[in-house]
């Protein structure tokens, strides 16, 4: 048995849940690997939004998905990810199967620019509301940089209340590595598949 890597458990989630032609979230589109990989399985019928507050990480991501002739699969905002439901078409809000968010810090960016629970928070719960049931959001918590601790901690608290009438819960983490080593914690919305 080989034990995944969190970047690897995220990615079996993401491929185990997103069919052709899903509605899908990169909440934090960082250089755009998730964006680029999330765009390969919606093929041309599925769309994904992306949403960065830093400019860099729009340039990288466009870049990344031109070179791979995929741009059109995707619409990036230049806006932070608790407006996901201002911007992305009301008729496509039911329709939202899954959601990823790597929190923290963009790698090779400016390590002052961070995400923050409370807006990571409005943005989960408020897609919880409105996607589809079956519909997976996945955080990849890493907390190991000036203000991440808090953040881990509040995303604990608020999905463990969760009600697990209406929400699976998981957490998947290596609990003996030094260094605050992230995590993920996937949630997904009960009901009708």
């Amino acid at each position: 048995m080989s034990l995944e890597n969190i970047l690897s458990f995220a990615r079996s989630l993401l491929e185990k849940v997103v069919k052709p032609g899903d509605i899908v979230i990169d909440a934090t589109i960082g250089n755009g690997h998730d964006t680029y990989f999330l765009a390969k399985l919606v093929e041309d019928t599925g769309h994904v939004y992306g949403f960065d507050i830093q400019e860099n990480a729009l340039h990288e991501t466009k870049k990344l998905l031109s070179s791979k002739k995929l741009l059109h699969r995707a619409t990036l905002f230049h806006t932070g990810h608790e407006h996901v439901l201002d911007v992305i078409p009301g008729d496509e809000h039911r329709h939202i199967k899954t959601a990823i968010f790597n929190l923290g810090y963009l790698p090779k960016g400016d390590k002052s620019v961070i995400t923050k629970p409370e807006t990571t928070i409005i943005a989960v719960h408020k897609l919880l509301e409105n996607m589809a049931s079956g519909g997976v959001i996945i955080l990849v918590v890493y907390y190991g940089h000036e203000g991440g601790i808090i953040e881990r901690d509040a995303l604990l608290r608020y999905t463990t209340s969760l009600d697990q009438k209406e929400y699976h819960v998981l957490k998947y983490s290596f609990i003996n590595q030094i260094n605050n080593p992230p995590f993920i914690i996937a949630i997904e919305k009960r009901g009708n598949h």
